[in-house]
């Protein structure tokens, strides 16, 4: 009675009648709410396992299977890291340069690390270190840094704080190649990516559906089976009542189906605000 279409439901099951729909949607509410509530205390809050250790293991696995040697964590690189994260939270943006022209080399020099080569990558609001490191893969230019074969060192700074009056987090990325290290002639180079970086919608919603919740997971499951008993019922249109298959019922599976396929999109992009 409420997946399958059959004569004794009228070929409409009851889980994408009106009832069934409005239940939907506060059980995939209702599951975000009680997991942020349960994990952060927060209905919300978002729960992030974003580590140095584990962003440090998760570049260098990349950097591992790209052919490319390990980077050591530098603690000078960290602290740089953390100042330009302070520093974004204290002024406000979301940029490698500041708004009052700060460059991301002044952080190098803070710490006293000399370098020869520099690279930065920024992310943010993502859930866990697998899915940065899997983002800035996916951009051309942040996956240069990454796997960058001049770069030793590397430095992360996770810190939370409130960005344009949102809760976020901000991780930030700093890799160097010690001046040191240079053979003689080099110039010291500071690449970074671009500061606005262009990416298609599709893109947008590969880096959201890598930071969601496993509770809104959970809500997207329920969803697609939505989606698919509509699109079900949509396939037994003619067998509807003479009544019903005279009003915009006749093809009403198709109307659910793309309303529920929607909504997905949507906790996709609600419950997942990574971004780099």
């Amino acid at each position: 009675m409420a997946v399958v279409p059959h004569k004794k439901n009228d070929y409409r099951p009851h889980l994408i009648r009106r009832y069934g729909i409005v239940a939907i949607v506060f059980v995939v509410a209702g599951l975000q709410f009680g997991y942020n509530a349960a994990t952060t205390g927060n209905v919300l809050g978002r729960e992030s396992t974003v580590t140095i250790g584990s962003l440090l293991d998760e570049t260098n696995q990349a950097r591992t299977n790209d052919g490319e040697s390990v980077l050591v964590l530098n603690k000078q690189l960290s602290q740089a890291a953390h100042l330009k994260a302070q520093d974004m939270f204290a002024q406000q943006y979301w940029a490698h340069n500041a708004p009052d022209g700060t460059q991301p080399w002044k952080w190098f020099g803070d710490v006293d690390y000399n370098y020869a080569r520099a690279g930065e990558n920024l992310a943010k609001n993502f859930t866990s270190s697998n899915a940065v490191v899997d983002a800035w893969l996916a951009s051309p230019e942040h996956k240069a840094n990454v796997l960058k074969s001049d770069y030793q060192d590397v430095g992360f700074a996770v810190v939370d704080g409130v960005l344009n009056n949102k809760p976020t987090s901000v991780v930030v990325a700093l890799y160097g190649m010690p001046a040191e290290s240079a053979v003689a002639g080099v110039e010291s180079k500071f690449s970074n990516p671009p500061m606005a970086i262009t990416m298609s919608l599709i893109a947008q919603f590969g880096l959201a559906l890598q930071s969601i919740s496993p509770a809104a997971l959970g809500g997207l499951v329920l969803i697609a089976l939505a989606t698919g008993v509509a699109i079900t019922a949509h396939s037994y249109r003619r067998k509807l009542p003479k009544t019903l298959r005279q009003s915009w019922y006749r093809h009403h599976g198709l109307y659910k189906a793309a309303g529920m396929m929607s909504l997905g999109v949507m906790v996709v992009f609600l419950s997942g605000g990574g971004q780099i």
